[in-house]
């Protein structure tokens, strides 16, 4: 069976810990699009975790990690990262790497930061991770694709003609230093060697997974509102978050994905531009943002504090129904417990109307939230493992919550831990 865990809103919804926590039960875990510009946050046994490209299954040593055709694949990323798991005692993973992944050049994040410099105040509040120059050059056709690796006769002649290509933009918009066509080769050799070990047709691999019956996970990364034709364009990421691209990222037929269990906050956070309807700011934000997560609402990339607001029924409502949503995991829902009462985002006021649908992005401008006030709870919920055992404030809360968006909420998480789960 394939089960998708995908988010709901703006990304940071705990999709890691979801991940990390039905990997138990799954032999296989894949990362279907995206690059290492987001993070997730995971705390087990092993200690805390930023995981950025490698699939959050890779702490059970019965799991394989398949990087997807899909992901902008960051070969240096990706092997700092296997280094930093194994010297904290995580045993080696079992890792695959799509031969039709594509990979992430070091002049990706160059353009990526020139970019965002010279637009300046108009940027996109990029991670400079090179993403949207990747998949930009992807869809150009001008990108490595793995497999290319291995053709030294072709590598040689595709780096002057991307050089020549990439020259002209660092010369005329940018006004930066040229690259070599000849460095550009040497990168690439480096690459090789590293991601050689790793390589197969993964597509193939699930397809006989398949027929043995195996349980396959699919790892999104962001969340709706960050696709790009459904989210918040154009501040969205650049590949689509969504639960139907799994099969596409990751070479499934679009069938086998049986449940797509969508991460909503029980608040709402985002990191980056862009409309955020129910957002907070001042004391109010601050203190949120400091009880919030696990440590606090910092995003596990860059460090960056997330932007706060409470949780928005119109957004999360869309989001479940963009993705196809079976199940609804609901997270950090013990972060609230500090207050009086919680306020909740039920529509959207524009131009004197409301309305509980998700608009496009002009419309989404104008927006002023509808606040409904549920009263709090008033004390800490950690530790609790039945939902009966909750709070009668607090279950009203993921009740009124269900009710609203229309997808049933089945997983409660009310702590960072594996184990701070609650089944409904």
């Amino acid at each position: 069976m394939v089960k998708a865990v995908v988010g709901a809103n703006w990304g940071d919804e705990g999709k890691g810990k979801i991940t990390d926590m039905l990997a138990e039960k799954a032999d296989i875990i894949i990362r279907f699009q995206g690059g290492a510009n987001a993070g997730h946050t995971i705390v087990n046994d092993y200690g805390k975790f930023a995981l950025h490209t490698l699939p959050s299954g890779v702490f059970y040593g019965h799991t394989t990690n398949i990087i997807g055709n899909g992901v902008a694949l960051d070969i240096p990323v990706l092997f700092n990262e296997i280094k930093s798991i194994v010297d904290r005692g995580v045993p080696a993973p079992k890792i695959l790497v799509s031969d039709r992944a594509q990979i992430v050049m070091s002049y990706h994040k160059m353009f990526d930061a020139y970019e965002e410099e010279r637009l300046g105040g108009k940027s996109f509040g990029s991670t400079k991770s090179g993403i949207a120059p990747f998949y930009s050059d992807k869809y150009a056709k001008i990108g490595f694709q793995v497999s290319e690796l291995f053709d030294d006769d072709l590598l040689k002649e595709k780096v002057v003609r991307v050089a020549e290509q990439k020259n002209v933009m660092l010369e005329h918009l940018y006004h930066k230093p040229a690259i070599s066509p000849d460095d550009l080769y040497k990168e690439l050799k480096e690459y090789k060697e590293m991601v050689a070990p790793y390589v197969c047709d993964t597509a193939l691999y699930l397809h006989n997974a398949l027929k043995e019956g195996k349980e396959i996970l699919l790892e999104g990364q962001l969340g709706t509102l960050k696709d790009p034709d459904h989210g918040i364009y154009p501040m969205v990421t650049s590949s689509s978050t969504l639960a139907a691209y799994g099969a596409i990222g990751a070479g499934l037929p679009p069938y086998e994905i049986k449940k797509v269990i969508t991460v909503c906050k029980a608040y709402s956070s985002a990191v980056g531009a862009g409309a955020f309807v129910s957002e907070i700011f001042g004391d109010e934000a601050d203190e949120l943002r400091r009880r919030g997560g696990d440590g606090g609402e910092f995003g596990a990339t860059t460090g960056r504090p997330r932007r706060m607001g409470w949780f928005d029924c119109v957004a999360s409502k869309y989001g479940c129904r963009m993705q196809g949503t079976t199940d609804v995991a609901f997270t950090v829902l013990d972060v609230l417990g500090y207050l009086d009462e919680i306020p909740v985002c039920v529509g959207y006021e524009i131009d004197g109307e409301v309305t509980t649908d998700f608009p496009t992005t002009h419309l989404l401008e104008k927006a002023k939230p509808v606040l409904k006030k549920l009263p709090g709870w008033k004390c800490d919920i950690r530790g609790v493992r039945k939902y009966e055992e909750l709070p009668e404030n607090c279950r009203n809360y993921i009740e009124f919550v269900e009710k609203e968006i229309g997808y049933p909420i089945t997983m409660v998480s009310n702590g960072p831990g594996r184990n701070d789960i609650i089944y409904r």
